[in-house]
Protein backbone atom coordinates (compact mmCIF):
# COMPACT_ATOMS: atom_id res chain seq x y z
CA UNK A 1 0.00 0.00 0.00
CA UNK A 2 1.27 3.60 -1.03
CA UNK A 3 0.38 6.18 1.04
CA UNK A 4 1.45 10.17 0.97
CA UNK A 5 3.24 11.06 4.17
CA UNK A 6 1.72 14.31 5.12
CA UNK A 7 3.23 17.85 6.40
CA UNK A 8 1.04 19.46 9.02
CA UNK A 9 -1.68 21.22 7.65
CA UNK A 10 -2.22 25.33 8.27
CA UNK A 11 -5.64 26.21 9.83
CA UNK A 12 -7.55 28.20 7.14
CA UNK A 13 -10.42 29.49 9.54
CA UNK A 14 -9.70 31.08 13.28
CA UNK A 15 -12.50 31.42 15.50
CA UNK A 16 -13.84 34.75 16.97
CA UNK A 17 -12.32 35.62 20.27
CA UNK A 18 -14.91 35.70 23.13
CA UNK A 19 -14.57 37.96 26.17
CA UNK A 20 -12.16 37.03 29.58
CA UNK A 21 -13.97 35.82 32.25
CA UNK A 22 -12.67 34.25 35.18
CA UNK A 23 -15.40 31.82 37.44
CA UNK A 24 -14.77 30.05 40.58
CA UNK A 25 -15.88 26.97 40.16
CA UNK A 26 -16.83 24.53 43.30
CA UNK A 27 -15.13 21.38 43.03
CA UNK A 28 -17.34 19.00 43.15
CA UNK A 29 -19.27 20.75 40.71
CA UNK A 30 -19.38 21.07 36.53
CA UNK A 31 -19.29 24.81 36.43
CA UNK A 32 -19.69 27.21 33.26
CA UNK A 33 -16.27 28.95 33.04
CA UNK A 34 -16.40 30.96 29.65
CA UNK A 35 -13.89 30.18 27.25
CA UNK A 36 -11.21 32.91 26.59
CA UNK A 37 -10.17 34.68 23.34
CA UNK A 38 -6.46 35.53 22.80
CA UNK A 39 -5.55 32.63 25.07
CA UNK A 40 -1.67 32.96 24.27
CA UNK A 41 -2.27 36.60 25.63
CA UNK A 42 -3.84 36.36 28.97
CA UNK A 43 -3.22 32.29 29.00
CA UNK A 44 -6.50 31.11 31.12
CA UNK A 45 -8.23 28.83 29.61
CA UNK A 46 -10.80 26.18 31.00
CA UNK A 47 -9.78 22.39 32.05
CA UNK A 48 -11.35 19.27 33.36
CA UNK A 49 -9.90 18.24 36.57
CA UNK A 50 -11.05 14.81 38.92
CA UNK A 51 -10.94 16.55 42.32
CA UNK A 52 -11.10 12.82 43.90
CA UNK A 53 -11.29 9.95 42.87
CA UNK A 54 -14.61 8.73 42.35
CA UNK A 55 -17.44 8.34 39.26
CA UNK A 56 -18.37 11.40 36.76
CA UNK A 57 -19.32 13.00 39.79
CA UNK A 58 -16.10 14.27 40.71
CA UNK A 59 -14.56 16.18 37.76
CA UNK A 60 -15.00 19.77 37.75
CA UNK A 61 -14.16 22.55 35.73
CA UNK A 62 -11.87 25.04 36.30
CA UNK A 63 -10.03 28.07 35.43
CA UNK A 64 -5.83 27.56 34.62
CA UNK A 65 -2.65 29.14 33.66
CA UNK A 66 -0.67 26.81 31.64
CA UNK A 67 1.79 29.17 30.41
CA UNK A 68 3.71 29.85 27.34
CA UNK A 69 5.04 26.69 25.89
CA UNK A 70 8.59 25.79 27.42
CA UNK A 71 11.67 24.04 24.81
CA UNK A 72 10.25 21.74 22.57
CA UNK A 73 6.64 22.16 23.67
CA UNK A 74 3.85 23.79 21.34
CA UNK A 75 0.54 24.84 23.01
CA UNK A 76 -2.51 24.21 21.38
CA UNK A 77 -6.12 25.44 20.71
CA UNK A 78 -8.58 22.36 20.99
CA UNK A 79 -10.95 22.56 18.90
CA UNK A 80 -12.05 18.32 19.94
CA UNK A 81 -11.00 15.97 22.55
CA UNK A 82 -11.57 12.18 22.39
CA UNK A 83 -13.33 10.72 25.48
CA UNK A 84 -12.34 6.63 26.31
CA UNK A 85 -13.00 3.95 28.81
CA UNK A 86 -9.34 4.81 29.95
CA UNK A 87 -10.24 8.36 31.33
CA UNK A 88 -12.73 7.38 33.86
CA UNK A 89 -10.59 3.98 34.36
CA UNK A 90 -7.60 7.28 35.36
CA UNK A 91 -10.08 8.85 37.16
CA UNK A 92 -12.03 6.16 39.34
CA UNK A 93 -9.24 4.62 40.80
CA UNK A 94 -8.81 0.99 38.51
CA UNK A 95 -5.29 2.39 37.42
CA UNK A 96 -4.32 2.74 40.86
CA UNK A 97 -5.01 6.26 43.06
CA UNK A 98 -0.93 7.34 43.77
CA UNK A 99 -1.29 10.44 40.94
CA UNK A 100 -1.88 13.60 43.01
CA UNK A 101 -5.35 15.17 43.15
CA UNK A 102 -6.63 17.33 41.50
CA UNK A 103 -6.08 15.21 37.85
CA UNK A 104 -6.34 16.24 34.46
CA UNK A 105 -8.22 14.62 32.21
CA UNK A 106 -8.43 13.33 28.75
CA UNK A 107 -5.19 11.30 26.29
CA UNK A 108 -6.34 12.44 22.87
CA UNK A 109 -7.53 15.94 21.30
CA UNK A 110 -7.13 17.85 17.60
CA UNK A 111 -6.63 21.64 17.79
CA UNK A 112 -4.71 24.55 15.91
CA UNK A 113 -0.92 25.38 17.19
CA UNK A 114 -0.89 28.71 18.81
CA UNK A 115 2.05 29.03 19.97
CA UNK A 116 5.95 26.89 19.71
CA UNK A 117 8.76 26.66 22.24
CA UNK A 118 12.06 26.47 21.04
CA UNK A 119 13.00 23.56 19.11
CA UNK A 120 9.45 22.60 19.02
CA UNK A 121 9.83 19.78 16.44
CA UNK A 122 7.33 16.71 16.00
CA UNK A 123 7.50 13.47 14.21
CA UNK A 124 6.86 15.02 10.85
CA UNK A 125 9.36 17.86 10.99
CA UNK A 126 9.21 21.64 12.85
CA UNK A 127 5.61 22.32 14.02
CA UNK A 128 4.46 26.33 13.77
CA UNK A 129 1.42 28.53 14.62
CA UNK A 130 -1.42 27.74 12.37
CA UNK A 131 -0.46 24.08 12.15
CA UNK A 132 -3.52 21.89 12.47
CA UNK A 133 -2.78 19.19 14.96
CA UNK A 134 -3.65 15.42 16.70
CA UNK A 135 -2.32 15.17 20.08
CA UNK A 136 -1.70 11.73 21.29
CA UNK A 137 -0.54 10.61 24.17
CA UNK A 138 -1.40 13.93 26.13
CA UNK A 139 -2.44 14.56 29.58
CA UNK A 140 -5.78 16.94 30.23
CA UNK A 141 -7.33 17.34 26.77
CA UNK A 142 -10.21 17.93 28.10
CA UNK A 143 -9.21 21.52 27.91
CA UNK A 144 -9.51 24.91 25.99
CA UNK A 145 -5.97 24.96 25.66
CA UNK A 146 -3.22 22.91 26.06
CA UNK A 147 0.28 22.94 26.27
CA UNK A 148 2.28 19.38 25.48
CA UNK A 149 5.57 18.29 24.24
CA UNK A 150 5.81 18.44 20.00
CA UNK A 151 6.03 15.19 19.43
CA UNK A 152 3.00 14.55 20.65
CA UNK A 153 1.60 16.68 17.55
CA UNK A 154 1.08 14.90 14.44
CA UNK A 155 -0.56 16.33 11.03
CA UNK A 156 -4.49 16.70 11.10
CA UNK A 157 -5.48 15.28 7.80
CA UNK A 158 -6.82 17.70 5.92
CA UNK A 159 -9.87 15.68 4.61
CA UNK A 160 -10.86 15.13 8.23
CA UNK A 161 -12.90 17.38 10.72
CA UNK A 162 -11.50 17.80 14.57
CA UNK A 163 -14.17 16.00 15.99
CA UNK A 164 -13.26 12.89 13.90
CA UNK A 165 -9.70 13.36 14.14
CA UNK A 166 -10.11 14.03 18.14
CA UNK A 167 -11.29 9.90 17.82
CA UNK A 168 -8.67 8.62 15.94
CA UNK A 169 -5.37 7.66 17.37
CA UNK A 170 -6.69 5.92 20.97
CA UNK A 171 -9.03 3.46 19.12
CA UNK A 172 -6.40 3.36 16.00
CA UNK A 173 -3.25 2.83 17.99
CA UNK A 174 -5.33 0.38 19.82
CA UNK A 175 -6.62 -1.85 16.78
CA UNK A 176 -2.97 -1.56 14.97
CA UNK A 177 -1.24 -2.98 18.53
CA UNK A 178 -4.30 -6.27 18.43
CA UNK A 179 -3.34 -6.45 14.41
CA UNK A 180 0.28 -6.57 15.13
CA UNK A 181 0.14 -9.32 17.72
CA UNK A 182 -1.49 -11.57 15.90
CA UNK A 183 0.31 -11.09 12.45
CA UNK A 184 -2.70 -10.44 10.41
CA UNK A 185 -1.56 -9.76 7.12
CA UNK A 186 -2.62 -10.72 3.45
CA UNK A 187 -4.87 -13.13 3.02
CA UNK A 188 -5.66 -14.17 6.91
CA UNK A 189 -9.29 -14.70 7.63
CA UNK A 190 -9.70 -12.94 11.36
CA UNK A 191 -12.79 -12.69 13.39
CA UNK A 192 -13.32 -9.58 15.84
CA UNK A 193 -15.67 -9.20 18.36
CA UNK A 194 -17.35 -6.09 18.75
CA UNK A 195 -17.03 -5.28 15.40
CA UNK A 196 -19.18 -1.69 15.52
CA UNK A 197 -17.44 -0.81 18.77
CA UNK A 198 -14.82 2.24 18.52
CA UNK A 199 -11.75 -0.14 18.96
CA UNK A 200 -13.55 -2.45 16.80
CA UNK A 201 -14.50 -0.46 13.50
CA UNK A 202 -10.71 0.40 13.58
CA UNK A 203 -9.72 -3.21 13.55
CA UNK A 204 -11.89 -3.88 10.49
CA UNK A 205 -10.56 -1.12 8.51
CA UNK A 206 -7.13 -1.71 8.84
CA UNK A 207 -7.23 -5.24 8.79
CA UNK A 208 -9.27 -4.59 5.52
CA UNK A 209 -6.51 -1.96 4.36
CA UNK A 210 -3.94 -4.92 5.37
CA UNK A 211 -5.92 -6.98 2.71
CA UNK A 212 -7.08 -9.48 5.13
CA UNK A 213 -10.76 -11.10 5.33
CA UNK A 214 -12.75 -9.90 7.92
CA UNK A 215 -15.77 -11.35 9.66
CA UNK A 216 -17.51 -9.22 12.35
CA UNK A 217 -19.81 -9.60 15.19
CA UNK A 218 -22.75 -7.39 15.86
CA UNK A 219 -26.22 -7.29 16.58
CA UNK A 220 -28.35 -7.81 13.82
CA UNK A 221 -29.09 -4.01 13.92
CA UNK A 222 -25.80 -3.58 12.95
CA UNK A 223 -24.90 -5.79 10.42
CA UNK A 224 -25.11 -2.66 7.55
CA UNK A 225 -22.61 -0.80 9.56
CA UNK A 226 -20.08 -3.79 9.41
CA UNK A 227 -20.84 -4.62 5.48
CA UNK A 228 -19.70 -0.77 5.30
CA UNK A 229 -16.76 -0.84 7.15
CA UNK A 230 -15.68 -3.62 4.47
CA UNK A 231 -16.27 -6.69 6.67
CA UNK A 232 -18.64 -9.40 6.93
CA UNK A 233 -20.98 -9.76 9.54
CA UNK A 234 -22.08 -12.32 12.07
CA UNK A 235 -24.77 -12.19 14.66
CA UNK A 236 -23.39 -12.68 18.07
CA UNK A 237 -25.39 -14.55 20.77
CA UNK A 238 -26.06 -19.17 20.96
CA UNK A 239 -24.83 -20.61 18.05
CA UNK A 240 -22.09 -18.11 17.01
CA UNK A 241 -19.20 -20.69 16.11
CA UNK A 242 -21.94 -22.36 13.66
CA UNK A 243 -22.29 -19.21 12.16
CA UNK A 244 -18.82 -18.27 11.68
CA UNK A 245 -18.01 -21.71 10.42
CA UNK A 246 -20.50 -21.28 7.36
CA UNK A 247 -19.08 -18.28 6.84
CA UNK A 248 -15.44 -19.40 6.63
CA UNK A 249 -15.39 -23.74 6.18
CA UNK A 250 -11.47 -23.40 5.48
CA UNK A 251 -11.24 -21.62 9.13
CA UNK A 252 -10.48 -18.40 11.15
CA UNK A 253 -6.37 -17.87 11.40
CA UNK A 254 -6.77 -14.94 14.14
CA UNK A 255 -9.58 -13.72 16.57
CA UNK A 256 -9.70 -10.28 18.49
CA UNK A 257 -12.31 -9.70 21.21
CA UNK A 258 -13.00 -5.95 21.61
CA UNK A 259 -15.97 -6.66 24.21
CA UNK A 260 -14.10 -9.39 27.08
CA UNK A 261 -17.23 -11.81 26.78
CA UNK A 262 -16.87 -15.03 27.88
CA UNK A 263 -18.29 -16.16 24.63
CA UNK A 264 -15.46 -14.01 22.74
CA UNK A 265 -13.11 -15.82 24.50
CA UNK A 266 -14.81 -19.13 24.21
CA UNK A 267 -15.48 -18.76 20.33
CA UNK A 268 -12.02 -17.56 20.00
CA UNK A 269 -10.73 -20.48 21.74
CA UNK A 270 -12.82 -22.94 19.48
CA UNK A 271 -12.35 -21.46 16.06
CA UNK A 272 -8.51 -20.15 16.35
CA UNK A 273 -5.92 -23.32 16.85
CA UNK A 274 -2.85 -20.68 17.26
CA UNK A 275 -3.79 -19.52 20.35
CA UNK A 276 -0.72 -16.66 19.89
CA UNK A 277 -3.29 -15.46 17.47
CA UNK A 278 -6.05 -14.58 19.77
CA UNK A 279 -5.99 -11.61 21.16
CA UNK A 280 -8.06 -9.62 24.03
CA UNK A 281 -8.30 -6.24 25.02
CA UNK A 282 -10.93 -6.56 27.42
CA UNK A 283 -11.28 -10.24 28.94
CA UNK A 284 -8.34 -9.89 30.97
CA UNK A 285 -10.42 -12.26 33.86
CA UNK A 286 -11.07 -15.48 30.95
CA UNK A 287 -7.98 -14.75 29.19
CA UNK A 288 -5.01 -14.86 31.83
CA UNK A 289 -5.23 -18.30 32.24
CA UNK A 290 -6.05 -19.12 28.57
CA UNK A 291 -2.84 -18.63 26.51
CA UNK A 292 -4.06 -15.88 24.57
CA UNK A 293 -2.54 -12.41 24.22
CA UNK A 294 -3.46 -9.97 26.81
CA UNK A 295 -3.44 -6.12 25.22
CA UNK A 296 -3.28 -2.78 26.56
CA UNK A 297 -3.51 -1.97 30.03
CA UNK A 298 -5.15 -4.40 31.93
CA UNK A 299 -3.72 -6.46 35.04
CA UNK A 300 -0.68 -8.46 32.96
CA UNK A 301 -1.42 -6.84 29.85
CA UNK A 302 1.22 -6.07 27.17
CA UNK A 303 0.59 -1.97 26.89
CA UNK A 304 2.19 -2.16 23.62
CA UNK A 305 3.51 1.31 24.05
CA UNK A 306 5.95 1.79 21.02
CA UNK A 307 3.98 -0.47 18.47
CA UNK A 308 1.27 2.23 19.74
CA UNK A 309 3.55 5.26 19.49
CA UNK A 310 4.64 4.42 15.81
CA UNK A 311 1.10 3.65 14.76
CA UNK A 312 0.24 7.59 14.65
CA UNK A 313 1.86 8.34 11.43
CA UNK A 314 0.57 4.63 9.92
CA UNK A 315 -2.90 6.34 11.01
CA UNK A 316 -3.02 9.23 9.61
CA UNK A 317 -1.67 7.82 5.83
CA UNK A 318 -4.52 5.43 6.25
CA UNK A 319 -7.42 8.40 6.77
CA UNK A 320 -5.18 10.52 3.87
CA UNK A 321 -5.43 7.54 1.77
CA UNK A 322 -9.12 7.07 2.08
CA UNK A 323 -8.65 3.76 4.10
CA UNK A 324 -10.08 4.50 7.22
CA UNK A 325 -12.38 7.08 9.03
CA UNK A 326 -14.02 7.72 12.50
CA UNK A 327 -17.10 7.16 13.19
CA UNK A 328 -18.90 10.26 16.06
CA UNK A 329 -21.52 8.61 17.77
CA UNK A 330 -21.93 11.51 19.92
CA UNK A 331 -20.31 15.40 20.89
CA UNK A 332 -20.70 16.95 24.28
CA UNK A 333 -20.12 20.53 25.15
CA UNK A 334 -17.14 20.69 27.70
CA UNK A 335 -19.45 21.91 30.64
CA UNK A 336 -21.52 18.42 29.80
CA UNK A 337 -18.41 16.44 30.25
CA UNK A 338 -20.24 14.13 32.82
CA UNK A 339 -22.65 13.23 30.58
CA UNK A 340 -20.28 12.31 27.94
CA UNK A 341 -18.95 9.66 31.13
CA UNK A 342 -21.98 8.11 31.75
CA UNK A 343 -22.34 7.41 28.32
CA UNK A 344 -18.67 6.00 27.18
CA UNK A 345 -19.36 4.24 30.43
CA UNK A 346 -22.44 1.98 29.11
CA UNK A 347 -19.97 0.04 26.75
CA UNK A 348 -22.88 0.06 24.19
CA UNK A 349 -21.79 3.36 21.72
CA UNK A 350 -21.84 2.74 18.13
CA UNK A 351 -18.50 5.00 17.55
CA UNK A 352 -16.49 7.70 19.23
CA UNK A 353 -17.82 10.30 21.92
CA UNK A 354 -16.21 13.31 21.43
CA UNK A 355 -15.92 16.55 23.88
CA UNK A 356 -16.25 19.98 21.87
CA UNK A 357 -14.60 22.79 24.19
Amino acid sequence: MEVTRLGYPRATERKRPLRAQTVHVPPAHIGSASRTGARDACRMSRAVVATAFGGPEVLAIIDVDDGPPGPGQIAVDVRAAGVNPSDFKFYNGTFGRSAPLPLRVGSEASGIVTAVGEGAVGPCGQVAVGDEVILYRINGGYADRVVVDATTAVPKPPSMGFEEAAGLMLTGATAVHTLTATTVGPGDTILVHGATGGVGQMVVQIAVARRARVIGTASAARHDVVRALGAEPVTYGDGLADRVRALAPDGVDAAIDTVGTDEAIDVSLELVADRSRIATIAGFGRGRDTGIKLLGGGPGADPGDDIRYAARLELVDLVAAGKLSVSVAATYPLTDVAESQKAIMTGHTTGKIILVP
